[in-house]
Protein backbone atom coordinates (compact mmCIF):
# COMPACT_ATOMS: atom_id res chain seq x y z
CA UNK A 1 0.00 0.00 0.00
CA UNK A 2 2.89 2.17 0.71
CA UNK A 3 3.92 2.09 -3.05
CA UNK A 4 0.53 3.44 -4.11
CA UNK A 5 0.95 6.35 -1.72
CA UNK A 6 4.32 6.94 -3.22
CA UNK A 7 2.95 6.60 -6.66
CA UNK A 8 -0.05 8.83 -5.99
CA UNK A 9 1.78 11.50 -4.81
CA UNK A 10 4.62 11.36 -7.44
CA UNK A 11 1.92 11.80 -10.06
CA UNK A 12 0.44 14.81 -8.53
CA UNK A 13 3.93 16.59 -7.62
CA UNK A 14 4.30 15.57 -11.90
CA UNK A 15 0.71 17.32 -12.94
CA UNK A 16 1.35 19.96 -10.33
CA UNK A 17 4.25 21.02 -12.36
CA UNK A 18 3.01 20.61 -15.81
CA UNK A 19 0.51 23.22 -14.56
CA UNK A 20 2.92 25.44 -13.05
CA UNK A 21 4.71 25.45 -16.05
CA UNK A 22 1.92 26.18 -18.50
CA UNK A 23 0.39 29.32 -16.32
CA UNK A 24 4.61 30.27 -15.97
CA UNK A 25 5.12 30.13 -19.69
CA UNK A 26 1.87 32.30 -20.25
CA UNK A 27 2.58 34.97 -18.11
CA UNK A 28 6.61 35.07 -19.40
CA UNK A 29 6.41 34.34 -22.99
CA UNK A 30 2.67 34.15 -23.86
CA UNK A 31 2.40 30.93 -25.10
CA UNK A 32 0.23 28.71 -23.37
CA UNK A 33 -1.02 25.06 -23.80
CA UNK A 34 -4.15 24.99 -22.05
CA UNK A 35 -6.72 27.31 -22.34
CA UNK A 36 -9.20 27.71 -18.53
CA UNK A 37 -11.01 25.25 -18.82
CA UNK A 38 -7.84 22.39 -19.43
CA UNK A 39 -6.14 24.47 -16.76
CA UNK A 40 -8.37 23.67 -13.68
CA UNK A 41 -8.97 20.13 -14.59
CA UNK A 42 -5.24 19.61 -14.53
CA UNK A 43 -5.41 21.25 -11.09
CA UNK A 44 -7.98 19.63 -9.67
CA UNK A 45 -6.71 16.31 -10.54
CA UNK A 46 -3.37 17.35 -8.92
CA UNK A 47 -5.01 18.22 -6.19
CA UNK A 48 -7.51 15.09 -5.85
CA UNK A 49 -4.31 12.64 -6.72
CA UNK A 50 -2.52 14.85 -3.63
CA UNK A 51 -5.36 14.18 -1.26
CA UNK A 52 -5.68 10.70 -2.16
CA UNK A 53 -1.96 10.14 -1.44
CA UNK A 54 -2.62 11.55 1.72
CA UNK A 55 -5.24 9.36 2.62
CA UNK A 56 -3.29 6.45 1.57
CA UNK A 57 -0.37 7.73 4.27
CA UNK A 58 -2.80 8.03 7.30
CA UNK A 59 -4.21 4.85 6.43
CA UNK A 60 -0.71 3.23 6.86
CA UNK A 61 0.05 5.20 9.63
CA UNK A 62 -3.27 4.26 11.81
CA UNK A 63 -2.28 0.57 10.63
CA UNK A 64 1.53 0.78 12.81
Amino acid sequence: MKTWAITTLLASIAIFAFYFANVASGAFFGAVWLQDVGEMLVLVLACALFVISTLLFESQRSRK
